[in-house]
């Protein structure tokens, strides 16, 4: 634990830790969500008071995924304006915010300097404590910000840049079980999307073309499916996927909206199938380490998929577990979920000074070999 460098602002955590209740300013902007959040946390729980997400789709659309370089601009530009419309959302004032949590990584280093220049430069210029707060945190803990769970539970995180399972022994501590070895699943359905002409951000939209398409039409690999452990690989799916298409284009000479619906439902099920039966198996692990106040969650942006979602509440009902599903907009990137990490630490003594540095790459689990590879955010663990 690093020291306070102001004493008021070391006095004004103590306060805080006495009366167990405090504002936290959050702010994201690992990717390409500028994003600002104000968050009440007290002994009957969370309050979030506010939680603005200003999202830079239009500018990367015609690249066909996020451009680094524009992303941090627009998080430059931004990010002032987000935090300010959080505040008066808020109807807060600086002065009643009692620390300042922020993403310092994982995620596009431009992105993440960004967010954490301008955090320290408010938390020098108002003199309140900075927390820097690791984004797979913020999603993992974010069970505890909707619904108070008990340690330890077990998170599937699964979005754009990361997978994996981790046990949450606590606020500062993560077991996991396995991740991705390559792809993430958000990532490949980023991919797929492109490749068949869809919308990003591509989950959302295979899952609606999927709606009207055959899953049984074509033939996908379920990679690492007879694996007897917790990894994943989507890499070969996206590759078998493309085959498919060339193929389609080869014989037809371009494709057909049942070609698009059913390559998307087929494409959906393989990723579906692999996350369910790894699911399956860390659920056994996570049994044999604990068998009171059982609780699987998922979370991250591939969390909002319904058929997922759906299918593994009906895995956690078999194995009589509690599951957990957070709400859909606290699923994708926001400012919430980082108010609420920084919340914890502030709330146990654990915080930054402004030589905190940011960070393209920071697992959770610092005690096992990181997997190899990296995505669309940064490192998968």
């Amino acid at each position: 634990m690093l020291k306070c460098y102001s004493d008021a602002a070391c006095d004004t955590m103590e306060h805080n830790m006495d009366l167990h209740k405090a504002l936290i300013l959050g702010i994201e902007s690992s990717c390409d969500d500028t994003a600002a959040s104000v968050l009440e946390v007290n002994p009957k729980g969370s309050k979030i008071k506010s939680s603005i997400v200003y999202n830079q789709f239009n500018l990367h659309k015609e690249y066909g995924g996020v451009v680094p370089e524009i992303a941090a601009r627009a998080h430059a530009e931004l990010i002032d304006v987000v935090v300010e419309k959080s505040l008066k959302t808020a109807k807060v004032a600086m002065t009643d915010i009692n620390a300042i949590g922020v993403t310092a990584g994982p995620g596009l280093i431009g992105g993440v300097l960004s967010g954490l220049m301008f955090a320290k430069g408010l938390s020098v210029s108002t003199n309140k404590p900075l927390i820097g707060v690791n984004h797979l945190a913020g999603h993992a803990l974010t069970p505890r910000l909707t619904n108070k769970v008990a340690f330890p539970y077990l998170v599937l995180l699964v979005s754009g840049g990361h997978c994996q399972f981790l046990i949450v022994h606590n606020y500062n501590e993560y077991e996991r079980l396995g991740g991705t070895i390559d792809d993430a699943p958000g990532e490949a359905f980023d991919k797929a999307a492109r490749l068949l002409g869809l919308q990003q951000p591509g989950g959302p939209a295979i899952e609606e073309a999927a709606k009207k398409g055959d899953s049984n039409r074509f033939d996908l690999p379920r990679p690492l499916l007879n694996r007897e452990d917790c990894n994943f690989s989507f890499s070969g799916l996206k590759t078998a996927l493309m085959r498919k298409q060339a193929g389609l284009m080869d014989k037809q000479g371009g494709l057909f909206k049942k070609d698009v619906s059913d390559l998307s439902a087929s494409f959906q099920q393989a990723m579906h199938d692999v996350i369910i039966e790894k699911s399956i198996r860390a659920i056994d692990l996570y049994s044999k380490f604990t068998n009171e106040n059982q609780t699987f969650a998922i979370a991250g942006g591939v969390a909002a998929n319904e058929k997922i979602r759906y299918s593994l509440q009906k895995v956690c009902k078999t194995k009589k577990i509690d599951f957990l599903a957070p709400p859909l907009e606290l699923c994708t990137d926001n400012a919430a979920i980082i108010a609420y990490a920084a919340a914890e630490r502030f709330l146990h003594g654990a915080y930054d000074d402004t030589t905190i540095s940011a960070r393209p790459r920071w697992p959770l689990d610092n005690k096992k070999p990181a997997i190899l590879g990296s995505g669309k955010k940064g490192s998968k663990a």
